[in-house]
């Protein structure tokens, strides 16, 4: 992976509709230049996928919380229990005082309590400890050192 092959990955977690003619004048190549070198972003495992960012608070996702999970057991092997969760939009296993931190979203503090209820269903789930974000300053993508 190039500097060009950065700047375009800049470029499309900005706006992953623009054309590749506009992509490609953007750094220097041809539409078809530019289209190849994302097709082989995409084969490679770079581009993992193209999705559209929406407004969480427009769709009833207002509350955010970041929540510490404790465990009385090694949670290496729970992700597919954390993941029938939908709320949770990342899971995490971590060092430290708990096991796995996760994101979570819902539209009220009563949705949260439920989804901290349903956390305590996954088994070795000991404890959690959930912090609420009153505020966003930004959220940014991946950085490609460019």
């Amino acid at each position: 992976m190039d500097d060009v092959d950065r700047k375009l990955l800049n470029l499309l977690q900005e706006d992953a509709t623009q054309a590749y003619a506009a992509l490609g004048k953007a750094v220097g190549l041809s539409a078809g230049a530019a289209h190849e070198r994302v097709r082989k972003l995409r084969e490679s495992g770079v581009i993992r996928r193209t999705a559209v960012e929406v407004d969480p608070a427009a769709v009833g996702g207002g509350v955010l919380a970041f929540v510490m999970v404790d465990s009385s057991a090694w949670m290496g092997d729970a992700g597919e229990s954390f993941a029938a969760i939908p709320e949770l939009q990342e899971a995490h296993i971590i060092a430290g005082s708990a096991s796995v931190l996760v994101k979570v979203r819902t539209g009220t503090t009563e949705q949260l309590q439920d989804v901290l209820r349903r956390l305590y269903e996954v088994e070795g789930v000991s404890g959690t400890q959930a912090t609420v974000a009153l505020e966003t300053f930004f959220e940014r993508p991946v950085s490609t050192g460019v």
